[in-house]
């Protein structure tokens, strides 16, 4: 590398918040399939602890011998829906319980696939499963849920968001806080490396390395280079910084995959922000020319940003996957926490903004006593926008309970504070309550 980009690198870590958010391993549990549940959870835990035996060591290693700051070393696992059904078990709460066990003896941050795949129906698992995730997500602190509900090839189950809505109700009733380790989806992909979406999926490879990285102080302080220029030039401003920031993923992912002896995946190019100071991706937004994100002109913008990730990335890197894109998550904003407190942003404007970056409706605090059926329906919007447009949305939502719009829940550390957000209350019961599934759009077809 040129003298000048070695600087420029080290000025991205020292100065404007550049991260590897995670390094996460996927491991493949097809082989841990027993109808004996006792024996299936020991295989688990033997499986995953020594696949990652040295994950943590390595990852810390590349830190010290590389400068660059690796803030979480995660695992994540096929979904446990589907090898938990062989077994005779009627509640999978004991496979979540193995799973955190494994976690906590590697010292990872995050263990991601208590998960099931329902986007067209059920089977015996998945049902178990879903109905394990109040008290699994209870009694355990690492373990991550999702349950995806919709995609494009086959449209959007219904019976299943009407579920998901009373799932988070009963998280909610038990501990609002435990809602933040529970991802609801459309268009799921395999290999998710951020939690709590993340699962290792059927296709991979028996284990595998994914790195996410992060940077929205980097492509902020570019941006303040460029004020005043035309939109062609943000966008090959934000494209040149992507390629940098990918590049460095890719190194440490490269390092990471050789010293574990595991195939490299994916880097993750996704702009994920913290409660810190200027590491948010509605200051991006404010420097492209927003007086406040939420203001009219706001999609345009983070369609613009999200973009210009996505080429950069690409250019940078020959395997950029998991979710790359834009994150809008409120509690985890700190310039998002504002606009929302200051009655700049809210829950409609924030659907539309899913429409054009990565997920959807990401911790966000609504009121305790927003119904189950409610919290389906923006379950549904949700789907209906991945659905159609053939991306991935997800919500991730905490009712507050107990509270309400103007009060706060705090999650601490990278999760931040969210401020309560009023949500329409007009019902959707009916709807809802109808169940079915929505069919695929006709652009799906396309064999």
């Amino acid at each position: 590398m040129e003298t000048r980009q070695i600087l420029e690198t080290i000025q991205m870590i020292s100065e404007e918040r550049l991260d590897i958010r995670t390094i996460t391993m996927g491991i493949s549990l097809f082989d841990c399939i027993d109808s004996d549940g006792e024996k299936a959870r020991q295989k688990i835990y033997d499986k995953i602890t020594t696949s990652a035996k040295d994950l943590v060591k390595v990852a810390n290693e590349i830190q010290s011998e590389y400068g660059i700051p690796i803030v979480n070393k995660r695992i994540s696992v096929t979904p446990i829906a589907l090898i938990a059904a062989a077994s005779h078990d009627d509640n999978y709460v004991a496979y979540a319980e193995t799973m955190e066990r494994a976690a906590e003896t590697l010292g990872v941050d995050l263990i991601g696939g208590f998960t099931a795949l329902v986007q067209k129906g059920y089977q015996s698992g998945d049902r178990k499963l879903i109905e394990s995730i109040p008290e699994a997500l209870n009694v355990t602190q690492r373990v991550c849920s999702s349950v995806n509900v919709g995609s494009t090839r086959s449209g959007i189950n219904m019976d299943a968001v009407a579920q998901m809505g009373r799932v988070v109700k009963d998280i909610a009733a038990i501990d609002p806080v435990n809602c933040m380790s529970l991802v609801i989806f459309a268009n799921a992909v395999e290999d998710n490396p951020f939690m709590a979406g993340a699962f290792h999926g059927v296709g991979e490879a028996d284990r595998v390395i994914n790195v996410g990285i992060s940077g929205p102080g980097v492509v902020k302080r570019a941006l303040e280079q460029v004020k005043g220029q035309s939109i062609d030039v943000v966008s090959e401003t934000i494209k040149k910084t992507a390629f940098k920031v990918t590049r460095m993923g890719q190194l440490v992912g490269n390092v990471a995959a050789e010293r574990l002896n595991v195939p490299f995946g994916i880097v993750d190019l996704s702009l994920a922000p913290t409660p810190n100071e200027g590491d948010s991706v509605a200051e991006i937004l404010e420097e492209i020319g927003l007086e406040s994100v939420g203001a009219p002109g706001t999609t345009a913008a983070l369609a613009l940003l999200n973009d210009a990730v996505k080429k950069g990335g690409v250019m940078a890197c020959e395997h950029v996957g998991g979710l790359s894109g834009a994150f809008i998550p409120v509690s985890e904003d700190a310039e998002m926490i504002r606009a929302v407190t200051a009655g700049r942003l809210n829950i409609e404007k924030l659907e539309a903004m899913t429409a054009v970056c990565s997920v959807g409706l990401d911790m966000i605090a609504i009121p305790g006593d927003t119904t189950a059926e409610t919290i389906s329906g923006m379950i549904a919007d949700e789907a209906a926008i991945g659905v159609i447009n053939n991306k991935t949305t997800a919500v991730r939502v905490i009712p507050a309970t107990g509270k309400g719009v103007g009060e706060q829940v705090d999650f601490g550390g990278l999760f931040g504070t969210a401020p309560i957000m009023p949500v329409n209350a007009n019902s959707p019961k009916q709807f809802i309550d109808r169940g079915g599934r929505i069919p695929a759009p006709i652009h799906s077809f396309k064999n």
